[in-house]
């Protein structure tokens, strides 16, 4: 609103036009012209033969009928000076992308959990802007906790908090883990489907650079192969591809030993028990232990099952050449042998899935071992070891004959395809005035020449099992949707790739146990957060696509106008405006504008629960 004010110094008063805004929340003004002083005005005022005040008033109001802008708010005219520099330290660009992030936070009513959180500790500090910021931050701009509070500067909406509270508000967040994904999963429930009849759980861990171990950051075997000091995460996924629930465990841990007390957890917590749940897993936890967990009350499971480490006999049943059939057709069996030496049969048949079933047991369980091949996959491989042998090959053929080189025994490194063989040789010492002849072997230094090759058994080995898969199951029904159960398990592999890579969970510049666990609960909102993006997009774009749009999304501020659209509008944008309801990609959007959807943002849901 344009109305007149004005300045008094000790020798002068200066009158202006000013409009009145809010920004963030907060009134202010900008300056829209000087009118002059009061003696100007006062001469002006009596040459018409009037007041100064209705000099001013009439003034005013030629101005807004000269400069619409102030009373159509449709159209905006802005003014730019070439000759006048643009403030210093002042950030005119900012992040809009997170308020879309932002919707699905408040519909999750994460802020009233943390109301509970706050109400419990009574401390003062805004905890649900700490976990906002850290949350939107780990998918617009991850990075360490005090790279995070500089960066959140860069929010339409600047946060207020200060980088202590941010560490304090971890330890509180550590403290209430439990009660926080419970409450999300109960509320999400209102929010989108979940499908909790199949649970997928899986493992990884995270490398800490710190120079010793302590009780919590253990040295522990990596994904690598490499003893790292390390933190271990579980993570529960529904079979909708949402994240359940995740627990943070010391890197030294046995995964295998994860699974049962989280689900247990879940169970209890989320109101599970009695429910007939299938738990589908990888190799790792294919353990007796956690099939016999998993039979009882109707549960089931779905596990993959390393052929390799069968039983002689039952290897003995999955390399049998007969009765393979093809999925959805009962009628016959076939040789395998039949197929891979006709080739008009092999190219038919190329991406045809075989399989046979075979009881198997445990030491407590009776299962099925359902074993796939197919000649697609036994191509994969090949090629991917092909690959691996090459570079073998190229790392053998640049090391100095007679050096060593660092084996590996990991089943993804192509080191472990390199024979080596180790032969001694003596030399003698020549020592001064000593004639070396005599020497005798006591004297004499023993060094080590290497030689090195591919080895061809390791090789021949490996191709055996090329093409197969197995899955242990007691479930009893069609043999296709146990498949398809064990074949959506990429989700969960692709949700640690999310994290680890478009959100850099990994970086945590943080010692504290408590801090830590904290930082992978923010992590695990912030994938579950961007796992209902993906579903309320109807699944059309990738996530690359997708994060990098809300990262693009900016607007610039036309100081005391409003803001303008600096990023690039495409069929992303209008899906996400369209889906929640409002919209950021008009050339001009106001302040009033924005605190509009700042409101929309955060109260719809409530309203529409009423």
């Amino acid at each position: 609103m344009a109305r007149i004010s004005y300045s008094k110094s000790k020798n002068s008063t200066i009158y202006y036009i000013i409009d009145d805004y809010k920004r963030n929340g907060k009134r202010t003004t900008r300056k829209l012209e000087t009118i002059g002083n009061l003696n100007k005005i006062t001469e002006l005022a009596s040459n018409e033969q009037i007041d100064i005040k209705t000099w001013l008033n009439n003034y005013l109001e030629n101005y807004k009928k000269e400069h619409p802008i102030l009373i159509n708010k449709e159209k905006i005219i802005i003014e730019k000076d070439k000759s006048k520099l643009i403030p210093k330290d002042v950030i005119n660009n900012f992040n809009v992308g997170y308020l879309f992030l932002k919707d699905i936070y408040y519909s999750l009513k994460i802020d009233k959990i943390i109301k509970e959180v706050s109400k419990k500790y009574k401390f003062e500090f805004n905890l649900n802007e700490v976990l906002t910021n850290l949350v939107f931050s780990r998918i617009i701009y991850p990075s360490s906790k005090l790279k995070t509070y500089e960066l959140s500067k860069k929010f339409i909406e600047t946060p207020k908090n200060n980088l202590e509270n941010i560490y304090r508000g971890l330890t509180y967040l550590n403290n209430e883990l439990d009660f926080i994904q419970k409450e999300i999963y109960n509320n999400s429930k209102s929010v989108i489907n979940r499908d909790t009849r199949i649970m997928y759980f899986d493992c990884t861990n995270y490398y800490f650079d710190i120079n010793e171990e302590n009780d919590f950051q253990k040295y522990g075997k990596g994904k690598d192969g490499k003893a790292k000091p390390l933190v271990g995460m579980g993570l529960f996924m529904d079979g909708n591809g949402l994240p359940i629930a995740m627990i943070i465990y010391p890197g030294s841990d046995s995964e295998t030993k994860k699974l049962i007390p989280l689900q247990e957890k879940i169970e209890n917590d989320f109101e599970l028990i009695n429910k007939q749940t299938i738990i589908c897993t990888d190799a790792a936890m294919c353990t007796d232990e956690i099939k016999q967990f998993n039979i009882k009350d109707g549960k089931a499971f779905v596990i993959t099952q390393s052929i390799k480490k069968l039983k002689e006999e039952y290897q003995k049943e999955v390399f049998e050449d007969t009765n393979w059939r093809i999925l959805g057709d009962l009628s016959r069996t076939y040789k395998l042998s039949d197929i891979l030496n006709d080739e008009e049969l092999s190219k038919k048949h190329y991406e045809t899935i075989f399989y046979k079933i075979i009881q198997t047991e445990t030491a407590h369980v009776v299962q099925d071992l359902i074993v796939t091949f197919q000649i697609k996959y036994k191509d994969y491989l090949r090629n991917v070891r092909n690959g691996q042998i090459a570079r073998a090959n190229k790392k053998i053929g640049s090391t100095n004959k007679g050096d060593k080189i660092k084996l590996s025994a990991n089943p993804n490194d192509f080191r472990r395809l390199i024979k080596e063989e180790v032969s001694e040789i003596k030399k003698v010492k020549k020592t001064k005035g000593e004639n070396t002849n005599s020497l005798n072997n006591d004297d004499k230094k023993i060094e080590y020449y290497y030689s090195y090759s591919i080895d061809q058994d390791k090789v021949k080995e490996e191709e055996k099992y090329d093409g197969y898969y197995g899955i242990t199951t007691n479930l009893n029904g069609n043999i296709e949707d146990i498949l398809k159960i064990s074949k959506n398990r990429w989700e969960i592999e692709e949700s640690f790739r999310i994290l680890k890579t478009d959100f850099d969970s990994g970086t945590v510049h943080l010692s504290r146990e408590d801090r830590i666990k904290a930082h992978f609960l923010t992590c695990f909102i912030s994938l579950l957060i961007y796992r209902i993006l993906e579903n309320k997009l109807d699944y059309k774009y990738t996530n690359t696509q997708i994060i990098d749009k809300l990262r693009e999304m900016s607007v610039y501020e036309e100081n005391g106008v409003g803001y303008s659209p600096s990023y690039v509008r495409n069929d992303l944008t209008d899906d996400l405006h369209e889906v929640f309801s409002f919209r950021t990609d008009y050339e001009i959007i106001s302040y009033e504008d924005f605190e509009k959807i700042f409101k929309h943002v955060k109260t719809k849901w409530y309203y529409a629960k009423k």
